[in-house]
């Protein structure tokens, strides 16, 4: 019998790598998209044989209908409280109305788990909805938490600056830092919503790099000399967001301000995955590192 996989937010660029990861397991997917969803989109998700389902996010009755039937609802919702805590609540609500016995929600982060409230601004948020799913014990939640999306080192970001040949790092060269591709992180997802034997959270990176170890990486695959060049201590760059965000309270209302990617910054360097579940399909192949760099 083939089992039945809903996906909020499959239009956005993980959701679609996850519906993608689902197909090629063999799973029925569904997609639940917003009334107003470009009509493109909705269209070439429906050519890959997803049932496409377009409701009031703010409807639980609608949203109810739709989970009817469905093994796991996975979450790939992004955006501020409005999305985060309230939209996923709704979602979450319907997903109960429905008998669905599963939930992935949107966290797909570093481990937040092991962060102080204040730390990161968007994993404040994901902490605040699963305090509330927490308390729903009629559904089972699974937390897949993946470090930084491995794509970042390909942007040119402080941690790796291919134009200025420059590795930069807060604290320690030697702190190995979690990253995970998109694809393993939607692969991994897959796996995990058509396990019922899932955990709370899981924990993966398709690898941990240091700066030391990206610099001499990136100077092996470019040919180039990259100088590493300590940034300063997490100590200095808490304090540094703290005042930025302070001095800056617009960015309340965006999704990704200046200090909120530098909070970004700062969690990479606090925290790791620690035990990585990576193991736990063995079907899953990671990338490396160097895949990711020579790809870029």
């Amino acid at each position: 019998m083939t089992t039945t996989i809903l996906v909020a937010g499959g239009t956005g660029d993980l959701g679609g790598r996850i519906i993608t990861a689902l197909l090629n397991r063999g799973a029925a997917v569904r997609a639940l998209v917003r009334s107003s969803t470009d009509t493109h989109k909705v269209e070439q998700l429906e050519q890959r044989g997803v049932k496409v389902i377009r409701v009031d996010m703010a409807d639980i009755s609608q949203m109810s209908q739709a989970c009817e039937g469905a093994s796991c609802v996975i979450s790939a919702l992004q955006g501020l409280r409005d999305v985060i805590v309230e939209t996923q609540s709704a979602l979450l609500d319907a997903a109960l109305a429905a008998g669905v016995p599963r939930f992935i929600p949107s966290d797909f982060s570093s481990d937040f788990t092991k962060l102080s409230v204040g730390d990161n601004r968007n994993f404040d948020l994901r902490r605040e909805f699963n305090a509330h799913l927490d308390k729903k014990t009629s559904i089972t939640a699974t937390s897949i938490l993946n470090g930084a999306f491995a794509e970042l080192l390909t942007y040119n970001i402080p941690l790796l600056d291919f134009q200025k040949k420059r590795v930069g790092y807060w604290e320690s060269a030697d702190w190995r830092v979690d990253f995970t591709t998109m694809d393993n992180t939607a692969a991994f997802t897959a796996a995990a919503a058509l396990d019922p034997s899932v955990p709370r959270i899981l924990r993966i990176a398709s690898f941990q790099i240091s700066a030391g170890e990206l610099a001499t990486l990136a100077g092996e695959i470019t040919k180039d000399t990259f100088e590493l060049v300590r940034l300063g201590s997490r100590a200095e760059l808490a304090a540094y967001n703290q005042r930025t965000r302070a001095a800056h309270p617009e960015g309340e209302q965006e999704v990704y301000p200046s200090w909120q990617r530098s909070q970004y910054i700062y969690s990479m360097f606090s925290v790791q995955n620690e035990p990585l579940d990576n193991d736990r399909y063995p079907d899953v192949k990671w990338t490396s590192a160097r895949d990711v760099l020579t790809a870029r």
